[in-house]
C-alpha cells in the first residue's frame, strides 16, 4: 500500500470514528428532560445515564438503576414509557 493511500485511510477512519463519538455522546439536557418523564409516568429510574435516540421523540434509555425503557411519543401524541 502506497504511502498516500495509507494517509487518505488514516483520514477516513478518524472522520468516521469522530461522527461516531459525537453520535454517541448524550446531551445532559436531553437526559434530563428524559428523567423528568420517566418520573412524571411513575417508573423507577433516579436518572437516565444513557439515551439512545431511535427516531425523531423516540429514545431508549438506561437509568443509573439499570433499568431500560423506550420513551416515545404515540400517534394520539401522548408520551409513552415502557419498560423494556
Amino acid at each position: 500500500m502506497s504511502r498516500r493511500t495509507r494517509v487518505g485511510a488514516m483520514i477516513v477512519s478518524a472522520a468516521v470514528l469522530s461522527a461516531v463519538t459525537a453520535r454517541a455522546a448524550d446531551d445532559p439536557a436531553v437526559l434530563k428532560d428524559l428523567t423528568a418523564v420517566i418520573a412524571l409516568q411513575g417508573q423507577p429510574c433516579g436518572q437516565v445515564v444513557t439515551a439512545t435516540k431511535q427516531a425523531d421523540n423516540d429514545y431508549v434509555v438506561v437509568c443509573k438503576d439499570g433499568s431500560r425503557y423506550r420513551v416515545f411519543v404515540n400517534a394520539e401524541g401522548r408520551v409513552v414509557v415502557q419498560k423494556q
